[in-house]
């Protein structure tokens, strides 16, 4: 039987000192899910007519409050969360991007969609977000701070 899925497009964003910026899911906007609230990188589905560049830009602005200037294709991985879409469930299929930020150091803004934020080494990044990623994913986020020496 074939699965359905909805795309999302996602930001790997880090600050000056290599931290990630990860966002908590607020748990009451989790219709139907039996998932607790989890950490995330900023992003979202992207919607008809949109493009891969105004779908990010558009879901990090939302989301943080931070403006992108710049991204790079980063990885794709099957999200281990499936959303609930009328009498059942879709997957998610997700498009990393590393970005960087016009206003990188101001402060964060979070929609209602988020309840908090922080700035995490890789270490613990990769840690947090095993509850929406699939091991190999996460793993190579460990090397995330690799990805951005090679590109600069």
């Amino acid at each position: 039987m074939e699965d359905s899925f909805h795309l999302g497009i996602k930001a790997l964003i880090l600050n000056q000192e290599n931290e990630l910026l990860l966002l908590k899911v607020n748990k009451e906007l989790l219709r139907g899910s039996k998932n607790d609230s989890y950490w995330d990188i900023p992003g979202g589905r992207i919607q008809k007519g949109d493009t891969i560049e105004s779908t990010i830009k558009r879901e990090v602005k939302e989301e943080t409050g931070l403006e992108i200037k710049e991204i790079q294709f980063y990885d794709m991985a099957i999200s281990n969360i499936r959303i609930p879409v009328g009498d059942t469930d879709v997957g998610l299929i997700l498009a990393v991007y590393t970005c960087k930020c016009i206003n990188n150091k101001e402060r964060i803004k979070l929609s209602r969609e988020h309840v908090d934020f922080g700035f995490f080494n890789i270490t613990q990044s990769s840690k947090l977000l095993q509850v929406k990623y699939p091991k190999n994913f996460t793993k190579k986020v460990e090397n995330l701070h690799n990805f951005f020496e090679q590109k600069n």
